[in-house]
């Protein structure tokens, strides 16, 4: 027989249950957000000249109009100019390509699904190697404009090839970017070798590779902007991404639209991919680990995974970045040879783990 009591403990199990299955998530976030802004915040103090927290803190501030600057011109600029953009661009690019990274193993099911699933990294790249090493519109959209515009082309081949109708398979589409990923890098190659300057040469193999060397407070906004935009967007697709993990006729059950809400995903990544990639060079395996490492820490749930992920990028890279040009300085190593370095022996624990 069931009392009175009873009854009224019900809903509060219920709530505290609730509580208890969303606190343990917010409080990683939140654990998360604090260690980002503490890496942040000693990632500048990383450099030649020996600077302490406080003091970039109060140059900072100085810049913000709080107060002076403790720090001679020259270190000033050094925070503000040159530390500060980069550390901030690192984060803004790794929290951009764990995002996509996360969308799209969602939407292809694929575990090894990367931003640069579509050929877009292909694309940005031969976009660069045009500006660099033919200087079309050297003068006009820059290197970051070329890349971003030739990432955007890639993507536009790739659906002109597929079309968006709802008989699209997703095999078709991820074939499709492999396709145009690898014409955009035969492109690419053959202008390299035709090129005569090895130092131009040079200049372009090492932007390829992943670099933050050239982060302005203009690419910092950029890439920001594309991720707080497209992170919103993704983020309120998180229950039809639950469901694409069930596959497209289980999505489609449940109620989502599913061609519009895959291309709506489709060109979302895209679109921060290209900004990522056209400032920083196409970086390895952020955007293939770091979701699977936070799966195992939030679980499955996009609403939960996909801050959780962008977080957990953007500390990463911010790291891996400090490491790129302190380890052997003042030689500074391309950022996307430090987090293959890392990310190549936890891609091997994640075909482990998935193989049993």
């Amino acid at each position: 027989m069931t009392t009175s009591s009873s009854l009224a403990a019900e809903p509060t199990a219920l709530l505290v249950a609730g509580r208890s299955r969303w606190l343990g998530p917010a409080v990683r976030l939140g654990a998360g957000v604090g260690l980002l802004l503490v890496s942040c915040a000693v990632a500048v103090c990383i450099g030649a000249a020996d600077l302490s927290v406080e003091q970039v803190a109060r140059s900072v501030a100085a810049h913000l109009g709080l107060g002076t600057s403790p720090l001679a011109p020259l270190a000033d600029s050094v925070v503000w100019q040159l530390r500060l953009p980069r550390v901030l661009l690192a984060a803004a690019v790794g929290a951009a390509l764990a995002l996509c990274g996360c969308v799209l193993q969602a939407l292809t099911r694929n575990v090894l699904a990367d931003p640069y699933l579509l050929g877009i990294s292909s694309g940005a790249s031969a976009g660069a190697v045009a500006v660099l090493l033919l200087g079309l519109g050297a003068a006009t959209v820059g290197l970051a404009g070329g890349a971003f515009l030739g990432g955007l082309l890639a993507f536009a081949l790739v659906v002109l090839l597929v079309g968006s109708g709802v008989g699209t398979s997703i095999t078709r589409v991820v074939l499709t970017g492999v396709a145009v990923g690898q014409l955009f890098a035969a492109v690419s190659a053959l202008l390299l070798m035709a090129s005569g300057d090895a130092q131009t040469v040079r200049g372009v193999t090492y932007w390829l590779l992943g670099s933050l060397s050239g982060a302005r407070w203009s690419s910092v906004a950029l890439v920001v902007a594309l991720v707080v935009v497209g992170g919103l967007v993704l983020w309120s697709r998180s229950a039809a991404l639950d469901a694409f993990t069930f596959g497209a006729d289980a999505a489609a059950s449940l109620g989502v639209d599913v061609a519009r809400t895959r291309w709506l995903l489709f060109v979302t990544t895209a679109l921060v991919t290209a900004g990522a990639v056209a400032v920083s060079g196409a970086i390895a395996f952020v955007g293939l680990v770091l979701p699977h490492a936070m799966r195992r820490l939030v679980g499955t749930a996009h609403a939960r995974l996909l801050p959780t992920s962008a977080v957990a990028g953007a500390v990463f890279l911010v790291w891996a970045d400090a490491l790129a040009r302190s380890a052997f300085a003042p030689q500074e190593v391309p950022v996307g040879v430090v987090t293959a370095l890392v990310g190549a022996p936890a891609l091997l624990l994640v075909l482990r783990s998935v193989a049993r």
